[in-house]
């Protein structure tokens, strides 16, 4: 699992579209005055939304001056938490988890797909801009592991060949659904068969 790093390549400026600006508003209105800073997560969450999934520097900025709180208040929570994105990533991003639930049902095969589909390391876009990969702890879906997450959605229940077969439809600009690949519904148990020869489900 790689460090996360600010990218050097930084907009010198950002504010919210005017449709984000109205989200912004809506979202201080859930929060008493004295506890306007709490808004920081939802705020850096929508700057990385309009900036194609990743938080510039200035969007930080931005943000602190939003909610009168200093600069490093914002940058200590952007770079703490994993969800946020402080260099490019790829059209689709794709976020496998590697912890120990998803670790043993084969987490490392996902990984292997990644880097030879979409590049050897993490946090590196592929050479056509569509994908970049990167480790990550959990997602909350251990009871469908081994999955990872391609943006917003996630796809469970997964193997080598069939996360190779979703990164070439990404490339392809095609993706598949997402959801269990094991033809499961939700955390459903999986049809298996029992030594009488029935089934249970």
């Amino acid at each position: 699992m790689s460090l996360k790093k600010v990218s050097s390549d930084q907009p010198k400026s950002f504010v919210f579209s005017e449709s984000n600006q109205l989200i912004a508003e809506s979202i201080l209105k859930k929060y008493p005055n004295k506890n306007k800073k709490s808004a920081v997560m939802p705020l850096l969450y929508l700057a990385q939304r309009q900036n194609l999934n990743w938080i510039p520097l200035a969007a930080m900025k931005y943000i602190a001056k939003y909610l009168s709180i200093s600069y490093i208040n914002v940058y200590e929570v952007a770079t703490f938490y994993s969800m946020y994105n402080l260099s490019p990533v790829g059209k689709y991003f794709v976020q496998v988890c590697t912890t120990s639930p998803c670790l043993i049902r084969g987490a490392d095969k996902l990984v292997k797909a990644c880097k030879e589909k979409i590049s050897e390391k993490e946090n590196k876009i592929s050479k056509d801009g569509k994908c970049s990969w990167v480790e990550v702890e959990c997602l909350g879906a251990c009871v469908n592991a081994p999955m990872m997450q391609i943006n917003n959605d996630y796809y469970e229940d997964l193997d080598e060949k069939k996360t190779k077969d979703i990164i070439d439809s990404l490339i392809n600009d095609n993706p598949m659904k997402p959801g269990s690949y094991r033809g499961r519904k939700n955390t459903a148990p999986e049809k298996i068969k029992i030594p009488n020869g029935d089934k249970h489900a």
